[in-house]
């Protein structure tokens, strides 16, 4: 289980942030964080919208080459 982060917790950890990566590339990393994030998250609002290939490809109805299979297979 996650722990609550509260105010403090987040202060200490921009802090740390700030000592590793320095007051020049903190915007830097956090620019990239966050476009991260943004594409993670349309990423799976994405996913959500479209049905998935196997479900689609399930919904297809048999073409004419399938169904002279079909009717053309031993035993029928």
């Amino acid at each position: 289980m996650i722990p609550n982060v509260g105010p403090f917790e987040l202060i200490v950890v921009l802090v740390i942030a700030l000592i590793v990566l320095g007051p020049r590339r903190l915007p830097e990393v956090g620019s990239s964080l966050g476009k991260a994030v943004r594409d993670f998250r349309a990423g799976l609002d994405r996913d959500e919208r479209e049905p998935d290939r196997q479900d689609a490809a399930t919904q297809l109805e048999p073409t004419a080459d399938d169904r002279d299979r079909r009717d053309s297979a031993p035993g029928r």
